[in-house]
């Protein structure tokens, strides 16, 4: 069922025909589906989807102000990457912070 396709015959329109099957698109719809599962969980998961993320993207996740958020980097309690005039969070550093916090009643 994979036929290479040069760059050109794409521009061209020029694609070789392809023959597929029922059982090939349900197939690639049974994987498709296990994939998209997979992230969706991963993501529901831990809620943070970005390895990297600037400081009004913590900020909406965390659903604090700017000065909480420059409180918990002046005191270390969440690590910080500057590059340039930006500062960036790593999203394992931010769930480090929060599982370090967890409080039980």
């Amino acid at each position: 069922m994979s036929e290479a396709v040069s760059l050109s015959q794409w521009r061209e329109g020029n694609l070789p025909a392809q023959l597929l099957t029922k059982d090939d698109l349900a197939a690639f719809r049974t994987q498709l589906f296990q994939e998209i599962r997979n992230l969706l969980q991963q993501q529901e998961h831990t809620g943070i989807t970005k390895k990297w993320m600037k400081s009004s993207e913590v900020q909406k996740l965390l659903n604090i102000s700017r000065g909480k958020l420059l409180s918990l980097r002046i005191s270390g309690k969440l690590p910080f990457t500057r590059v340039g005039g930006l500062i960036y969070y790593s999203g394992d550093d931010i769930k480090d912070m929060l599982e370090s916090n967890k409080q039980q009643y």
